[in-house]
């Protein structure tokens, strides 16, 4: 069971805190679609404390995507735990602290996944955070540095003990990026020195792996990342296989069409149409992948500037489609 403070979901399903991906849009998008929590991208502390206001603008949440976690990162404990005051008064349902990350100008300064190499620090840090703070705190990690240096069940009791209140966990390595096969077996072994919720992460590319993930590992939560970039239905199909064990409407290129728009317009509501329109060009090709002949409209895409222009060229690609089938 998922409990974390006013959240309480058995099998929940989060969306990850994703950079560039995870705006309000695509949260709301992923919320619709059955993702029960979902998580900002993250958040750069000295950016908030500093008072940049395109860091700011990231902690904005809306009412149609709660329940929502922020998430922050950093290293320096008094600009992690005036960032963390900051994300409160946005009134989110979770802070959580980014200690997985495994870019190399976020560990270079000894953020994200750089924490794990001083489970003693992070554990200071991240406690003070949580004394400093009413909302429930939850920490993202990995399983450690590299596979000689494997420490999640350290650090899990540690943040534990700090009252963190609960854990997701990639099941990677920092050294492993995403390249590597993510280790699951890693969940069952920290479910059994915290009492915390643990969620699990890593490898959930489709349905059927959120599904094989709950099965096997026991784990309260399963996060998923990048396996919901351009397939929001991922939510909603694991959902249907727990419950019904199958799903109802499989996915085809109208629907994926359609969304694509859906999730357009929604983001220039937010937004406003030019920076909306420009920043979806990343969505394209997850909402398109695998469609006949997608690349000269993927390509032409990449070059508007409106929704209608937008409109146009995937419903004038969806009707050529109706006709070759």
């Amino acid at each position: 069971m998922f409990r974390v403070g006013s959240i309480n979901i058995e099998n929940a399903l989060l969306l990850a805190p994703m950079e560039d991906v995870t705006d309000a849009s695509f949260r709301i998008v992923c919320k619709e679609l059955g993702a029960d929590v979902v998580y900002t991208e993250f958040v750069n502390s000295e950016g908030l404390v500093r008072g940049s206001e395109k860091t700011h603008k990231k902690l904005r949440l809306l009412a149609d995507e709660r329940p929502a976690g922020i998430q922050i990162y950093g290293s320096a404990e008094e600009s992690m735990i005036n960032a963390a005051r900051i994300a409160e008064e946005e009134n989110p349902e979770i802070i959580d602290i980014n200690a997985g990350c495994w870019v190399k100008n976020v560990v270079g300064c000894g953020a994200g996944a750089g924490l794990l190499k001083d489970p003693e620090f992070m554990q200071k840090m991240i406690g003070n955070v949580v004394k400093a703070v009413k909302i429930p705190v939850t920490v993202k990690t990995r399983i450690g540095w590299d596979s000689k240096s494997i420490n999640i069940l350290e650090v899990a009791k540690r943040l534990e003990d700090v009252g963190v209140a609960a854990l997701t966990i990639h099941c990677r390595t920092r050294a492993d990026a995403h390249r590597a096969v993510p280790d699951w077996t890693w969940i069952p072994k920290v479910k059994k020195v915290v009492s915390i919720p643990v969620a699990l992460n890593g490898g959930v590319m489709e349905a059927a792996d959120a599904v094989r993930a709950f099965k096997e590992t026991g784990a309260d939560a399963v996060m998923i990342a990048r396996g919901a970039i351009g397939n929001p239905w991922i939510f909603r199909d694991v959902k249907e296989l727990m419950t019904k064990g199958g799903i109802s409407e499989p996915v085809n290129e109208e629907i994926r069409i359609k969304a694509c728009l859906k999730h357009v317009k929604l983001a220039i509501g937010i937004k406003g149409e030019r920076r909306a329109v420009i920043e979806h060009r990343k969505f394209y090709t997850g909402y398109l992948k695998g469609m006949r002949n997608v690349s000269p409209i993927r390509a032409k895409l990449m070059t508007l500037y409106t929704y209608d222009e937008v409109e146009g060229v995937l419903m004038e690609y969806l009707e050529e489609l109706r006709i070759k089938n």
